[in-house]
């Protein structure tokens, strides 16, 4: 065994702890070499990334080079981001803000009074309800729901800078639920209309977006899908709302009157009344179609009512009581729902046409009519089974329109064409 002095063992620790040191700072350096390379590798994948993502929403000024063009070949497999004025936002999230900046402050909050009785029998105003509606002219004209202004005593509007106005009542029409009313502006003040689109080449699945004043919190954006079209809501005994938008966007009372929006930013629908058992939005919601309202509107601002046109008849909706004494009378019709024509109105363009009333007065309960006449079925090929429906079918028409009436006269099916009279209040 060989022997070492205390020298040179000092001299062999001294060297390895110095061999030891070197190969950990050589390793540390390594590694933090490493470390920024690959920092600068992902921080130019990064900004490529965003200069592709740039590149697709505004035109570049310099010319690309062939790098530039194999970077911009590479499939993106994430939602892009996009720098600009509204930071770094998705493209969906551009859209909504776009929308809500541009219009918000042209959706109003609409508040109202209504007269009530004290206990003196005495009339007192009274805060009633409140909703939204859409600015639609530059003079002050705001269109909304014939429900958020019914019965109103005074009609106030409110806008974004805080601004209250009193406004009075244009025209109003109970059978689309539309109303426009007008309020004056301060000289100076420049009001931004919302422009109308179309509801006719709508979609399920459509995104759109409801702007309005939920429980009276003002101007608040929801947004969803079109989930149904053409849905008939009946309103009351005679009133049916026809092609119905229905969307999930969060509808809640307030929002009566406010606008549906496309992603283009064109009103698509009224939003009117929600489906709802607890009375919160479950996500079924309804809008009126802004076709109905591009028809309506003009007639509510020149005669503040909609002509509509009208069969001189008094008629009654069958019901089963009805069809088995017809039946056991012998004046019955191979139909179990229609409407009865009761009576015809002298000289009225019913009459003209050639439709009877009946001949046989007889009572069901309180009311009494006369039976034997047509029964009729249809007009221009819609059913008409109900008075509601009656009123739906003409709804849309206009007094001097011709419309086509089938009928049954006893077992026998029949057709007349009918030039409609204008409907009475």
């Amino acid at each position: 065994m060989k022997l070492y002095s205390k020298t040179q063992v000092c001299i062999v620790i001294v060297l390895s702890v110095a061999v030891t040191a070197l190969s950990i700072a050589g390793i540390v350096a390594i590694l933090n070499n490493s470390k920024s390379n690959t920092s600068s590798t992902l921080s130019t994948s990064i900004e490529m990334s965003n200069s592709v993502a740039a590149g697709s929403l505004v035109q570049s000024t310099q010319p690309a080079s062939n790098q530039m063009s194999e970077t911009r070949a590479v499939p993106v497999t994430t939602t892009p981001q996009y720098a600009g004025d509204y930071g770094e936002y998705s493209v969906e999230e551009i859209g909504n803000i776009s929308i809500y900046e541009k219009y918000n402050e042209s959706v109003v909050n609409i508040t109202t009074e209504v007269l009530r009785i004290n206990w003196f029998l005495e009339p007192f105003p009274q805060s009633g309800g409140s909703g939204s509606g859409s600015i639609i002219d530059e003079r002050g004209y705001v269109l909304t729901n014939n429900h958020v202004i019914q019965g109103a005593y005074k009609l106030y509007v409110n806008l974004s800078d805080g601004s209250r106005y009193e406004a009075a009542l244009v025209g109003a029409d109970p059978e689309s639920d539309l109303a426009v009313i007008k309020f004056t502006p301060d000289a100076g003040k420049k009001l931004n209309p919302i422009p109308f689109g179309t509801a006719k080449n709508l979609k399920v699945g459509q995104k759109v977006l409801a702007i309005g004043n939920p429980f009276g919190l003002e101007r608040t954006l929801t947004t969803g899908i079109i989930s149904g079209l053409g849905r008939p809501i009946q309103e009351s005994e005679t009133v049916i709302l026809q092609n119905m938008i229905q969307t999930d966007a969060s509808i809640n009372p307030g929002n009566s009157g406010g606008p549906l929006f496309n992603t283009r930013g064109e009103m698509i629908g009224i939003n009117t009344m929600i489906y709802s058992p607890s009375g919160g939005s479950v996500g079924i919601g309804f809008a009126i179609p802004v076709d109905t309202a591009t028809r309506v509107v003009p007639q509510l601002i020149k005669n503040g009512k909609v002509r509509r046109g009208w069969i001189d008849v008094q008629a009654i909706q069958l019901f089963p009581d009805l069809v088995n004494y017809l039946k056991q009378s012998g004046k019955g019709a191979p139909v179990e729902s229609g409407l009865l024509v009761s009576t015809v109105t002298p000289g009225g363009n019913a009459e003209r046409a050639g439709l009877k009333g009946g001949t046989t007065a007889v009572r069901y309960g309180s009311t009494i009519f006369y039976i034997g006449g047509d029964i009729i079925v249809s007009i221009d090929k819609k059913p008409v089974t109900s008075i509601a429906q009656l009123y739906a079918a003409l709804e849309d028409t206009s007094p001097g329109q011709q419309v086509s009436v089938e009928f049954y006269r006893g077992s026998k099916k029949m057709s007349t064409t009918i030039t409609l009279s204008e409907r009475k209040k």
